[in-house]
């Protein structure tokens, strides 16, 4: 199964969400993330791997594709972290392989050459590990018109693709997450021109919406006032969400507010709960998003 991590908008929570995802689906399945941020990847940093925290020096994912090095670099995550709580993980875990993008690497036209390495890669990836997690850059990227491109070639067709649209809990957000989906140059309108199916195509998308805020929680310095506009905030959006064709049943899960991830994008586990240092909703929360994600029970009766 492949799993593209989209957002309209930077600061979506998308990389940081898709790492938490993978790892918890490494948990059960071996798993491989692809860093397809190729302007800024720094999936590393919350893997917390210090030689990849803004990718490697060479033969990374960029490289792959525009210097035709026959196997992109790839690191395990359980062996290369330097968090000492993860780096235990793979004892009854499968595996987390971790494929970074190149230190001072751009977007790159999309050519029939780069195309078929991607299929390439895909194809082989995909046989290999049980998911494959592809971080694309925010926006209507090379990078996501690409996995457009690849996943629309007959010799793709076998293989489940599920594309995830990332965005927060905020006016400018849903409208954006609308937009990167149903707009003119949206991924439906690019995957049409690149010879997928729509309707197909739409079914395998949801949305997840990240950082909402848990209002029947009580905080002991808000005001009945702040409460109260709030709540008409909170109903107002999920008025627009519905609007903007965003709804119930098309979102594949939500996740809170986490203090943590507000100061550090990180891998969320269970010791830091222990610690008292992270929420345990969140952890909860992402790992429904793991389930949800690879149950096509779930998935279809959505």
């Amino acid at each position: 199964m492949l799993v593209f991590a989209s957002s309209d908008k930077g600061g979506t929570g998308r990389s940081v969400t898709s790492c938490n995802i993978a790892f918890h689906l490494a948990q059960r399945l071996d798993v491989a993330y692809l860093d397809f941020d190729f302007g800024s990847p720094t999936s590393g940093a919350i893997f917390e791997i210090p030689r990849a925290e803004r990718g490697v020096e060479r033969e990374g994912l960029h490289t792959y594709f525009t210097d035709g090095i026959t196997d992109p670099r790839r690191l395990d995550v359980w062996r290369q972290t330097t968090r000492q709580d993860l780096r235990g993980s793979n004892v009854r875990a499968g595996r987390l392989a971790f494929f970074p993008g190149d230190k001072g690497g751009a977007e790159f036209g999309t050519t029939r050459e780069i195309q078929q390495r991607c299929v390439e890669l895909f194809t082989r990836l995909d046989s290999e590990f049980d998911v494959v997690v592809v971080d694309l850059s925010a926006g209507r990227s090379a990078a996501l018109t690409m996995a457009l491109m690849a996943t629309a070639q007959p010799s793709m067709r076998g293989v489940t693709a599920r594309w995830l649209v990332f965005h927060r809990w905020t006016h400018q957000h849903i409208v954006a997450a609308n937009g990167l989906v149903y707009g003119d140059r949206g991924l439906l309108a690019v995957g049409k021109s690149a010879g997928h199916d729509q309707d197909t195509l739409l079914d395998a998308i949801r949305f997840v919406r990240v950082a909402v805020p848990n209002l029947r929680e009580h905080n002991p310095g808000q005001t009945a006032a702040q409460a109260t506009w709030l709540h008409a905030c909170d109903e107002e959006l999920r008025k627009l969400a519905v609007d903007n064709r965003l709804g119930r049943s098309r979102i594949l899960g939500t996740t809170p507010v986490e203090p943590v991830l507000q100061w550090r994008e990180q891998i969320i586990a269970e010791s830091d709960v222990s610690a008292k240092i992270a929420n345990a909703g969140t952890v909860k929360s992402f790992r429904e998003l793991s389930v949800r994600l690879t149950d096509d029970a779930v998935w279809e009766g959505m």
